[in-house]
């Protein structure tokens, strides 16, 4: 099969912005896919998708069977490369099945599902959808698995070294790196096999089950670090609903009161990410040798403003 004819969409080739490895991957993934295609007896089936670091293929096996191929890149391997792994573990309860895989080239065939995902349910039945799949998909951990705590640790550290400067409030920073502190020292932080970015979009439907995980980040972690997601996607409808803070805490008191999780170690969780979701804003600003930009310290707020509706 000719290489040209697998197109890579323009908002995943965008993606070569992102530094060398991943223009080097754009530049070999026509050829790779088509190498793919071939040897797996895949037929082209419909326009190529992606994802923020994938490129996805509907296809059809040599039985007509309808699938997905998913080309995934290997310029963050520290998150990704255990995903086969995490979808062979739940056997397509609660997550899309996996077909085949391989690893090295970092390449799934995976059950075919709808386009359609949770942003269009009312966000609070999207919320007890997740929480009855965190039950689900909440398995011990594979013990090829990297840690939760292994990860918290070193964006600890990076934290301690945050500028005092830096436009998010000092109280939170010292909280979020004492709970952070905390929780790489609690046993109960590891254990479980966790999505890690389990959010309205990575929930599609599907005809063997309603709604079915897709694209986890998996880890040995703690179920209770799963929320914060559900938390910060869908954001501008809760700010145009008037009362935000209401709204993040029937969001957040949903998901624990459906999935059964402690609410103090909930929020305590939603605390740790959002701080360091936004101390990665700063990070991201001082590497590109440039001031924030309006959207980074529109995010720093966000971040922020939920550390803090969480909790008041």
């Amino acid at each position: 099969m000719n290489s040209d004819v697998v197109e890579i969409p323009s908002g995943l080739r965008a993606q070569a912005r992102l530094g060398d490895a991943w223009a080097d991957w754009l530049d070999a993934l026509p050829r790779l896919a088509a190498e793919v295609l071939a040897e797996w007896d895949l037929t082209l089936d419909g326009a190529s998708m992606h994802g923020f670091c994938s490129l996805v293929l509907p296809v059809r096996t040599v039985s007509g069977l309808p699938a997905v191929l998913k080309l995934h890149t290997d310029a963050d391997a520290e998150e990704s490369d255990h995903e086969h792994l995490a979808l062979q573990h739940w056997h397509g309860h609660g997550a899309v099945t996996l077909l085949r895989a391989d690893p090295r080239r970092r390449a799934m065939l995976l059950e075919r599902l709808h386009p359609e995902d949770l942003t269009d349910l009312w966000d609070l039945e999207a919320c007890e959808v997740v929480a009855g799949l965190y039950r689900r998909i909440h398995l011990p951990a594979l013990p090829q698995l990297r840690s939760l705590t292994s990860f918290v640790g070193r964006w600890n550290d990076d934290l301690s070294r945050l500028p005092r400067n830096a436009p998010i409030p000092r109280r939170l920073v010292e909280q979020a790196t004492a709970l952070g502190k905390s929780f790489v020292d609690d046993p109960a932080s590891t254990g479980t096999l966790i999505h890690g970015d389990l959010h309205y979009e990575n929930v599609l439907a599907g005809d063997r089950q309603p709604w079915l995980v897709i694209d986890p980040k998996p880890m040995s972690g703690d179920p209770h670090y799963e929320v914060a997601p559900m938390l910060w996607n869908r954001w501008d409808e809760m700010v145009a609903g008037g009362d935000l803070r209401d709204a993040v805490r029937r969001r957040f008191h949903t998901l624990v009161d459906h999935a059964e999780l402690d609410e103090e170690r909930t929020r305590d969780w939603v605390v740790v990410r959002m701080v360091h979701n936004a101390m990665w804003a700063v990070q991201d600003a001082e590497r590109a040798g440039g001031p924030l930009t309006a959207g980074d310290r529109e995010w720093i707020t966000q971040c922020v403003t939920l550390a803090k509706a969480v909790q008041d």
